[in-house]
């Protein structure tokens, strides 16, 4: 069984926005095998087959610098081990749309990544980081939070086709085949 998280905020204020592209993922991920999820207090939850393994889909509910709550909750239901956890994130150090697969590490100052390492008390599980750019003209908390620009729409939806590929990589072969055919 694997766990799959994408972070983001919930509420339609913050839909396409760039911290919440792990949600956009999640969603393309769970569309075309007709996953319909469920409400639960701190979290959205589903659950279906992806490369013949039993996948458990989830977006915290916390909003981002909580998330770790949520995922606690999930982990401990469930008896997931950190190898078997594949969080979905955005990531402002990288180029808009570029791809980084780890297998364990640190924050890297995201605040959602240093809830769920805090919560876990684990920093050993999978992450698909998607890169959202920066601007240095705004503050990190405010461009987080803005919708992409026109010019990167088809740049960051190419990106969620490939990180939902990677997903389904590192499921079916394992971490570091993701991390060889899209760490480039």
């Amino acid at each position: 069984m694997w766990l799959l998280v994408g972070l983001g905020n919930p509420g339609s204020r913050y839909a396409r926005t760039r911290h919440n592209i792990g949600f956009m993922v999640l969603e393309a991920l769970a569309a075309p095998l007709g996953l319909t999820f469920r409400e639960r207090t701190d979290y959205r939850i589903s659950n279906g087959f992806m490369e013949n393994e039993r996948v458990i889909f989830m977006e915290p509910l916390t909003f981002m610098n909580r998330s770790g709550i949520a995922v606690r909750k999930v982990v401990e239901r469930y008896a997931i081990p950190p190898d078997r956890i594949i969080i979905v994130h955005d990531d402002l150090d990288l180029p808009t749309g570029r791809l980084k697969i780890r297998k364990k590490g640190s924050s890297g100052g995201h605040n959602g990544m240093e809830s769920v390492i805090q919560s876990l008390g684990s920093r050993d599980f999978i992450r698909v980081k998607i890169g959202i750019g920066r601007d240095p003209q705004v503050p990190a908390e405010v461009f987080v939070l803005s919708k992409f620009r026109r010019d990167e729409i088809p740049v960051i939806r190419e990106a969620v086709v490939q990180a939902a590929q990677a997903v389904a990589l590192i499921i079916a072969e394992g971490p570091d085949r993701a991390m060889n055919k899209y760490n480039s």
